[in-house]
């Protein structure tokens, strides 16, 4: 009998020998690119991006502008050294004038225009945000977005490139950017 149980415990440990043991390492928000391993998963471990969901609303200039904030669990991070997993607060917008929309991103299926948090500063109470820039990349930069109370966020675009070379853009292609470019705009969750 003790050698059934013997056998049947040395067959086990080596069946379980050969499934796979993949366990995915689970790191904090913030973590320098230099630190992530491949296919590692950065955390939102002490909710610092659920203040930030919200749709948020301001008048800029005579443009109603409307942010719809929402929290990505587990997206796909490329880069060129390495892929990996973050949570990330995704925006989605609307820029209307008088009515008309001037750019939606909200209800638009395209996925050209990109708006995802790429780093928190809790000591600040702000999130940093990558803009891909409205078509053919005009207007490309950083958004800060800054919680000022449980119902307000302070707004700040640092665009990188707001020319364009003719090559990158079709003829008619509208290059304007609508999103603010300006510093401490104040928009109120709905």
């Amino acid at each position: 009998m003790k050698t059934l149980n013997i056998k049947t415990i040395i067959l086990f440990s080596i069946l379980l020998g050969f499934l796979p043991c993949k366990a995915q390492i689970i790191l904090p928000l913030n973590m320098s690119l230099n630190d992530i391993v491949a296919n590692a998963y950065v955390k939102d471990l002490n909710n610092e991006l659920t203040p930030y969901i919200g749709t948020y609303n301001t008048n800029f200039q005579g443009k109603d502008i409307t942010l719809y904030i929402t929290k990505v669990e587990h997206a796909l991070q490329k880069s060129s050294r390495k892929n990996y997993y973050s949570d990330i607060l995704d925006i989605k917008y609307i820029v209307k004038n008088s009515n008309i929309i001037l750019q939606d991103t909200k209800n638009n299926s395209s996925p050209k225009i990109e708006f995802y948090s790429i780093r928190t500063k809790p000591n600040d109470n702000s999130v940093i945000f990558f803009y891909s820039g409205t078509n053919c990349r005009v207007g490309w930069g950083t958004i800060i977005l800054k919680r000022i109370n449980s119902t307000q966020i302070s707004w700040e675009y640092k665009p990188n490139d707001t020319t364009l070379d003719d090559s990158r853009c079709p003829p008619g292609t509208d290059i304007n950017i609508y999103l603010p470019e300006t510093k401490d705009l104040i928009f109120t969750k709905q």
